[in-house]
């Protein structure tokens, strides 16, 4: 990595959470001149007494016209921001809600989650699990497929996004199919006592930094025994059989890396099918950079191919789920 850009890296990796300030800074990314060129409808779901904030994202313009009164089964993909569970909102990232339908040609719905600390584990999950209950029993206004619903975020969110899944699978509410976790944050500890390596080489000088991690975690948790709950940390879990088809995205220099990728490996020696990639020269945050970077289209391409090759799956066993109706 030449020097200057390094220089760059640790001046900008500054240690510690101060939540106002950083909620601020995460602001800026409202200041969007693109926005009006967005196809969005805001909706809300209900987690209990409380409307949990939805913002669907089209992929076209003929998508939104159509909307729920297509009477079709879009595919959806339920979508739940980064942001350490403190920062970020449906908002900030509408430039990467709307590239990702663009992207992928699939309605993305995110999710407005609580924020901690106002709101600390497990609300801001809660909301989440709400959310994906609505659509997978097909309650939204959208007429969803639960076949057709990919769960996904990225950081924060893709803890939200796996714990989701876990949950689901052991109450038994409703079976998601797929699962994608950008660089997913999945642990409980960013100490000098963490067991993955990526956390001490990555963990200072790259943007996000250890100590930031562990700030987030001390904002998000209720109690210190939240840290030892798999929805919490879902790395933690001790059963990982009967979960989503899942792919997941780690960042070469990414404190997080390694735990991502255990993760999958934990997935798939309990008979999952996972599939895993590393992007090269990454930092943590990169999946909200432009399409125009090379690391954003190479996990689209990673995305697009993980999608398609669910959908194609998807249509074979509807296809023999036919031919043996007809056959009896």
């Amino acid at each position: 990595m030449p020097r200057a850009v390094r220089t760059v890296l640790h001046a900008l990796s500054y240690g510690g959470i101060e939540v106002e300030a950083s909620r601020k800074l995460a602001d800026l990314k409202k200041m969007d001149p693109m926005r009006i060129f967005y196809r969005t409808l805001d909706a809300e779901v209900y987690n209990g007494d409380y409307k949990v904030p939805i913002r669907l994202f089209f992929p076209t313009e003929e998508d939104m016209e159509n909307g729920a009164a297509s009477g079709k089964k879009p595919p959806v993909i339920l979508f739940f921001h980064g942001g350490g569970w403190v920062t970020e909102s449906v908002e900030n990232y509408q430039r990467v809600c709307a590239r990702m339908a663009q992207s992928t040609g699939q309605i993305v719905a995110s999710v407005e989650y609580r924020l901690a600390p106002e709101y600390r584990f497990p609300v801001g999950l809660m909301d989440c699990y709400a959310a994906a209950k609505t659509f997978y029993t097909n309650r939204f206004l959208l007429n969803t497929d639960p076949d057709r619903i990919t769960i996904m975020g990225d950081s924060a969110g893709g803890n939200l996004a796996a714990a989701v899944c876990m949950m689901a699978r052991d109450r038994g509410d409703f079976f998601p199919k797929k699962q994608i976790l950008i660089y997913p944050a999945l642990n409980n500890c960013y100490t000098e006592d963490s067991p993955f390596e990526s956390v001490k080489t990555n963990g200072t000088g790259y943007l996000l930094t250890a100590e930031k991690m562990e700030d987030y975690l001390k904002l998000y948790e209720s109690c210190p025994e939240d840290r030892r709950n798999p929805y919490f940390a879902p790395i933690l879990e001790k059963n990982f059989r009967n979960m989503p088809d899942t792919l997941i995205l780690t960042a070469e220099f990414d404190p997080l890396r390694d735990e991502g990728e255990a993760f999958g490996e934990k997935l798939k020696e309990a008979g999952n099918r996972v599939e895993v990639y590393r992007i090269a020269g990454a930092f943590h945050g990169y999946f909200a950079l432009g399409i125009k970077f090379l690391h954003v289209q190479e996990s689209f391409a990673y995305v697009n191919r993980f999608l398609e090759t669910e959908e194609q799956e998807e249509g074979k066993h509807h296809e023999e789920r036919i031919c043996t109706v007809e056959k009896t």
